[in-house]
């Protein structure tokens, strides 16, 4: 059974929900445990996390960077670099703004860096760019061209229950399936 856990933060629930899109779709590959933590209670989740085969790191974007508590998480994990608790585990990542590019690139090189740290293998999103061309839609997975991780764009005056939209959610599952399956293969090695 591989395991995978998804940590995250979510400021206003937009991120939540992506979050529970990427849960989701690891779910959805046969023999793959799939756990959600929000960084508000890592401290019961520490063996969960210890034991995934894949982290995949989520947070808003906010100002150029992820939000505050989850890079209070990011600093908790300083005795796990220096035991290299992570080394070899997969991680990935997705973020979250109001605007269409919000920076968000600037968090997932964050995440990338820091799952470099760990001495972790990262899994990009492996989709080519949605609606780049006069035939694309907003429908289109991968809509806001991202390779890193998964990005979504929740519009700042909308709930939860409205964005991210659905192609978002759907770039989401697409990463945490990805993972999943990587993360299949990357035991059988």
């Amino acid at each position: 059974m591989a395991k995978v856990a998804v940590v995250y933060h979510s400021g206003y629930g937009h991120t939540k929900v992506q979050a529970e899109a990427v849960q989701r779709g690891a779910a959805s590959v046969a023999g793959t445990e799939a756990s959600l933590v929000a960084v508000e209670e890592v401290e019961s989740h520490w063996p969960l996390l210890d034991a995934a085969d894949a982290l995949i790191f989520g947070a808003p974007t906010y100002m150029a960077g992820a939000s505050a508590p989850f890079k209070v998480f990011l600093d908790e994990t300083s005795g796990r670099w220096a035991g290299q608790q992570w080394k070899d585990k997969l991680a990935a990542g997705f973020t979250n703004s109001a605007g269409y590019n919000g920076d968000k690139l600037a968090t997932l090189q964050q995440f990338a860096l820091f799952a470099m740290q760990h001495g972790m293998i990262w899994v990009g999103l492996g989709l080519l760019p949605g609606n780049h061309t006069s035939a694309g839609s907003p429908e289109d997975l991968n809509r806001l061209a991202g390779f890193l991780g998964a990005m979504a764009q929740s519009n700042a005056d909308q709930g939860a229950d409205l964005v991210p939209p659905a192609a978002d959610r759907l770039t989401a599952e697409h990463l945490g399936r990805r993972v999943a399956e990587a993360a299949q293969r990357w035991r059988q090695a």
